[in-house]
């Protein structure tokens, strides 16, 4: 690998461009917003097509310094408020004055992303639906990991499938976790292994927002992507900032506590060409047991992580990036947790260390026609871990993990393409994972080696009214004979600047493989499982499709948004594990199988409202139904039904805030979880049986008052509870021989937090 990091920052090195020759010409003004006169500060001001940029200082002021000559549109952009653009003929030697007043967007009609088409691009001009999770989701809902915050989104739904070791897993769609493709900064690098608890190790405070890309993405992001992809877009240095914060959480009025604790930190030249930001995370769970049997509900976590983002403007048109983030994390659930884990009746525990780094380079011509970007990544996992019951000597296991993806993209946009200006995108992607998975106490070990070569393409014809787009993938899998085509096609159609229609195709697939969280131990017998894959497996494959209506609308100072979508997946050759039997060694031998399908269907509505920047709420409802094609028996204790485990036929979410005055903020927040159909496996009980759970609200509130204490310095004070009526499941399994994946609804119990954050 260090061969393979070499080789690419050699070839970077070679592509860099000779300085630029300096005009003397220059661009200042300041930004204001147009409601209320007020100067905006920490604003990003840049020339579209380069690199030059800068922020707004503390009182709304900005300079743009040495602009070559030409033709340059400068653009505004923030969080809250609508993209505004000029257009400047700059001359050397000259200074130009250009003010900005920016109108209120509360309801992200104009906000960036970058999922939908693997290059930047408006929410409004989209050709497929992609819904953003901002920071302040995240502050709202005290979130400080990146799975706690996606569930205030229409289709998404996170859940804990395990008592003792607390693995999460988000659905989307109706569909399970191993559907969704996880995504750092565009790059498919979660593993098998990294998605089991991976998106709840990775702390809030490494991120400027998260992409929700629901339906088929395997055309641009390959395997995995059949429910919808997930895109965590890490922090990017843009102003000299700094912050530190602390929040202590008593979890169900107890003493068990969860102390967390984020700082933040970023660097920017005077010139804007270097930037780095920083963030760390310490994090401090004790274990929870909710019905006093000695056993865990929730498990212990004690973790630290640590990492970067920064960039290099290597010229006017080109930039290298590079950003790293190092993860410890320790957790132990079951009984007696203080003894070593073979000493006691059940034990999950695993300790992690994580290393994941990326670079890219960016590079764009003059005439902002050409872009070209390559990249890198790479994550290493090394994970003990002990998972067994009965005082089992031979449940301690060692799994490393090692995942790599490189590749180049270069995007062309012409004036006109047949019958309309169009973005032509083309790529190529090669992706290796390394896995080896040794109990030695069993004996049992799992080596495989997954490697992809991907190349890909895609047309889009876009103006203001209308977006047509048409592509495709070719992935050459290892595990699999034949090259796998993943076509994609995209219909977006504007009556009015406010009203976004569209309808979208697309074909998803999941290639087989040996390891994921099925590996768990079945707690209620005790026995290691391991999977293998049947000799005529088959890949899964998927077909969706959607429409949806995006309408906005403004009253004076309120503002408005709808958003109704239908959707429909068919899966095929769906994978299932049946039961071999018990070896010589005593492992549960498991095989993945295909069986006929599963279709999903089902609408999405959301509605947002906001009154200026005082009063802002948020809701949405998914309305669905998941089953499989033909009815399947988990347990000959339980009548086939071709109904799918854990989705329920609705569920939604709300958030609303409420600022009284600039200093204060009032939140609001909840999640709905209707009734589901649920495994409960003999063990406490008798038989195996199908359960029906109760449908669960989950509401929460949180107050934060900031103080100015020095000019530039402020100081947050906030609190609040989650889960405020105490809707928490009250029939858990009881004893060693419980069910430890028996369990549904929300994840705390009632839940008391204060916080305090300092801010430069």
């Amino acid at each position: 690998m260090k061969r393979i990091f070499s080789a690419l920052v050699a070839a970077l090195c070679m592509m860099l461009p000779a300085g630029a020759q300096e005009t003397d010409a220059h661009i200042h003004g300041h930004v204001v917003d147009r409601n209320t006169g007020e100067h905006l500060p920490y604003i990003v001001v840049m020339l579209k097509g380069t690199t030059i940029g800068v922020s707004t200082d503390h009182t709304g002021h900005y300079m743009l310094r040495n602009i070559p000559e030409g033709t340059f549109t400068v653009e505004v952009s923030a969080i809250g408020y609508k993209t505004r653009t000029q257009e400047v003929n700059i001359r050397k030697g000259r200074a130009y004055e250009v003010n900005f007043m920016l109108e209120e967007d509360h309801v992200q009609i104009d906000g960036v992303i970058v999922s939908a088409t693997r290059s930047e691009t408006t929410r409004r001009m989209s050709p497929t639906l992609v819904n953003v999770v901002g920071m302040d989701v995240y502050n709202r809902t005290n979130s400080t990991t990146v799975a706690q915050g996606l569930s205030f989104q229409p289709g998404v739904r996170v859940e804990n499938n395990c008592q003792n070791c607390g693995f999460q897993q988000v659905r989307i769609n109706g569909l399970d976790g191993q559907y969704t493709q996880i995504l750092i900064d565009s790059r498919p690098i979660f593993s098998a292994l990294a998605g089991v608890y991976g998106i709840e190790q990775l702390p809030a405070n490494m991120v400027d927002r998260v992409e929700v890309m629901r339906g088929g993405g395997s055309a641009l992001f390959g395997s995995s992507a059949i429910a919808g992809t997930i895109n965590i877009i890490t922090k990017e240095p843009v102003r000299n900032s700094a912050s530190i914060s602390h929040t202590t959480t008593l979890i169900g009025g107890s003493s068990a506590l969860h102390n967390t604790t984020d700082i933040n930190a970023s660097i920017v030249s005077e010139d804007n060409k270097l930037g780095l930001a920083i963030f760390g995370q310490n994090t401090a769970k004790d274990e929870w047991d909710a019905n006093g049997d000695g056993f865990t509900e929730l498990s212990r976590i004690s973790g630290q992580t640590i990492g970067f983002r920064g960039y290099i403007k290597t010229g006017l048109y080109s930039k290298v990036t590079a950003e790293y983030h190092h993860l410890e994390e320790f957790r132990r659930g079951g009984d007696n947790l203080d003894l070593p884990p073979h000493e006691v009746m059940i034990a999950e525990q695993t300790k992690h260390g994580i290393n994941t780094g990326g670079l890219k380079f960016d590079w764009f011509s003059k005439d902002q026609k050409h872009r070209l970007n390559t990249f890198t990544s790479i994550q290493h996992i090394d994970r003990e871990s002990y998972y067994g019951a009965g005082m089992d000597p031979n449940a301690y296991g060692q799994t490393g993990d090692l995942t790599w993806v490189g590749g180049a993209q270069y995007i062309h946009k012409a004036d006109n393409c047949l019958f309309m200006p169009a973005d032509l995108t083309v790529g190529l992607e090669y992706n290796e994972d390394y896995l080896r998975d040794n109990m030695w106490g069993y004996d049992r070990v799992t080596d495989q080696t997954v490697r992809i070569v991907s190349a890909y393409a895609q047309n889009e014809w876009k103006n203001d009214q209308w977006g047509i787009l048409i592509g495709g993938r070719l992935d050459k899998h290892n595990l699999i004979k034949k090259v796998i085509f993943s076509p994609r096609a995209n219909l977006r159609y504007n009556p009015t600047e406010n009203i976004n229609l569209r309808a979208s195709y697309s074909y998803g697939f999941r290639a087989p493989q040996a390891f994921d969280e099925d590996l768990h131990i079945d707690n209620v017998g005790g026995t290691v499982s391991m999977i293998r894959l049947a000799d005529d497996l088959r890949v899964e494959k998927s077909q969706s499709i959607s429409v949806s209506a995006d309408i906005y609308h403004s009253w004076g100072d309120w503002q408005g948004n709808l958003l109704l979508e239908g959707f429909f997946t068919d899966l095929n050759d769906v994978f299932a594990l049946k039961e071999l039997g018990i070896n010589e060694e005593g492992i549960l031998i498991k095989e993945r199988h295909n069986e006929s399908g599963a279709r999903v269907a089902g609408a999405n509505i959301e509605g947002k409202i906001a009154w200026r920047d005082v009063l802002q709420v948020q809701a949405g409802a998914t309305f669905q139904k998941s089953e499989y094609k033909e009815a399947r028996s988990w347990s000959d204790d339980v009548a086939p039904t071709r109904k799918m485990f854990r989705t329920p036929d609705v569920h939604g979410y709300i958030t609303a805030s409420y600022n009284p005055m600039k200093q204060l903020t009032l939140a609001l927040t909840g999640t709905y979880t209707g009734s589901m159909l649920l495994e409960h496996h003999a063990g406490m009980i008798e038989q195996n049986e199908s359960v029906v759970t109760p449908d669960f609200l989950d509401m929460g509130f949180k107050a934060a008052y900031d103080f100015k204490v020095y000019k530039t310095f402020s100081l947050q004070l906030n609190g609040g509870v989650q889960n405020i009526f105490n809707s928490f499941q009250n029939d858990f399994d009881s004893g060693a021989d419980r069910d430890s994946g028996y369990i549904y609804g929300p994840t705390l119990p009632r839940t008391f937090f204060f916080g305090i954050k300092l801010i430069y």
